[in-house]
């Protein structure tokens, strides 16, 4: 099992018009690949956030794997 850091990524316009990268949300996901990592975190952001889709409150999603450091 690997873990994984998932982020909800939304494009907005600042104050000075520009558009600008937001994170919505960050949750960190132990899963057995990329993939069903988004899929358990995209049901842990919508229950969340009580959505039905999460891509009502971002534009796409950026995964990564965690690095786990022993001390």
């Amino acid at each position: 099992m690997s873990r994984f850091v998932v982020q909800f990524m939304k494009d907005v316009l600042g104050g000075n018009g520009r558009q600008r990268e937001v994170c919505q949300g960050e949750l960190e996901v132990d899963a057995s690949s990329e993939g069903q990592a988004t899929e358990m975190a995209k049901l842990i952001f919508c229950q969340e956030q009580s959505l039905c889709d999460w891509s009502l409150h971002a534009d796409r999603i950026r995964i990564e794997a965690a690095d786990l450091q022993v001390t």
